[in-house]
C-alpha cells in the first residue's frame, strides 16, 4: 500500500471516528444525567430526616458520586456508614441493579461502642426493608476481620471522612488493603476526608481528624491504588483548621456546645479533600 492508498483510508475513516466520539460523548452525558436524577429523587424521598437533609449543602451527593463515576448497576462498598447517611442514598440507588455492602463495626467487639453502633445500624436496615432490604452488612475490624465483600468483587469502594479514625487506631494500612482486596481490576476507590493544612506536618494519629491530602494519597498509594484525580467538590475555604477540638469543633458535631456556637455554624462543616484512585489493571 502506497502513501496515497493509505491517506485514502485515513481520510474515509476520520468521519466515522470523529462520529463515534460523539455518540460516545452523548450516550456518557445522557448517562450522567440519568443518575443525577435519580439520586435527586432518593435525596428528597421521605425516608431521610429533616437533618441529614440539611446536610446535603455540605456534603454534595450527587456531585460527589457523579465524580466518583457511580453507576446504578455496580456493586460498591461502603466503608463504616456509621449512622448510615450515605446509606440511606446509596441502599436504594443501587437497590434494583447493583448491590451494595456496608462494611462496619463487629456485632461482637469487645467494644461497647462498636457493639452498638453495628446494632444500630442494623435495626436502621431493619426498619424499611423497602429502603434497605437488599443491603449486605459485612464487618471490618482490622486486622482480623477484613472481607468487606467477595475478593475482586467490588466496582467501587467508597469511604467518607474515615482516615483519620483509622490513623488514630493504627489501622489505615489494614483498611486500604482490605480495600484493594475487594476490588476488581480497574475499580475505582473514593475518598472524602477533613483537608488538613499541607504547610502543618502531618500528625500521624491525626487526633485533630485532619489529614493532608498528600499524606492520604500516599496511604493509598502505599496499598497499590493509583491516584486519578482530585476535586474540590467539598471544599470549605472559610475552615481555618486550628480550631481548640479540632474538626468536632464545627458542625455537625459542635463539639464545644453554646461557646461561640454561632460562629461555627457560620463556617459550616470542614474542609474537605475529594479523591478518585483506580485500581490497575493486572
Amino acid at each position: 500500500m502506497n502513501d496515497d492508498d493509505r491517506n485514502k483510508i485515513i481520510t474515509t475513516l476520520m468521519p466515522l471516528t470523529i462520529f463515534l466520539a460523539m455518540v460516545f460523548s452523548i450516550s456518557t452525558s445522557r448517562a450522567a444525567d440519568d443518575t443525577a436524577a435519580a439520586l435527586n429523587k432518593i435525596l428528597t424521598g421521605e425516608h431521610r430526616s429533616a437533618d441529614n437533609k440539611a446536610r446535603d449543602q455540605y456534603r454534595h451527593p450527587i456531585e460527589t458520586l457523579g465524580f466518583f463515576g457511580i453507576k446504578p448497576e455496580m456493586t460498591v462498598v461502603e466503608i463504616f456508614p456509621g449512622g448510615g447517611w450515605y446509606t440511606e442514598i446509596l441502599a436504594p440507588f443501587l437497590k434494583d441493579k447493583g448491590n451494595y455492602y456496608a462494611a462496619g463495626n463487629d456485632p461482637q467487639s469487645s467494644s461497647e461502642f462498636s457493639r452498638k453502633s453495628a446494632k444500630a445500624f442494623k435495626d436502621k436496615m431493619d426498619a424499611s426493608k423497602d429502603h434497605y432490604g437488599k443491603v449486605n452488612i459485612t464487618i471490618l475490624a482490622p486486622p482480623d476481620k477484613t472481607a468487606i465483600a467477595p475478593a475482586g468483587m467490588a466496582d467501587m469502594v467508597l469511604t467518607f471522612r474515615n482516615i483519620h479514625n483509622w490513623m488514630a487506631a493504627g489501622t489505615a494500612d489494614d483498611v486500604f488493603n482490605a480495600m484493594y482486596k475487594a476490588l476488581k481490576p480497574g475499580g475505582t476507590l473514593g475518598v472524602v476526608e477533613h483537608r488538613g493544612n499541607p504547610n502543618i506536618p502531618q500528625d500521624p494519629k491525626a487526633e485533630s481528624g485532619y489529614v493532608n491530602q498528600d499524606y492520604a494519597i500516599t496511604l493509598a498509594e502505599k496499598a497499590g491504588f493509583k491516584f486519578v484525580a482530585s476535586s474540590e467538590i467539598n471544599a470549605n475555604p472559610k475552615d481555618t483548621k486550628d480550631h481548640p477540638k479540632g474538626v468536632w469543633t464545627l458542625p455537625p458535631t459542635l463539639r464545644l456546645k453554646d461557646e461561640d456556637r454561632d460562629k461555627y455554624l457560620a463556617i459550616g462543616e470542614s474542609d474537605r479533600m475529594t479523591l478518585k484512585f483506580v485500581k490497575p489493571e493486572k
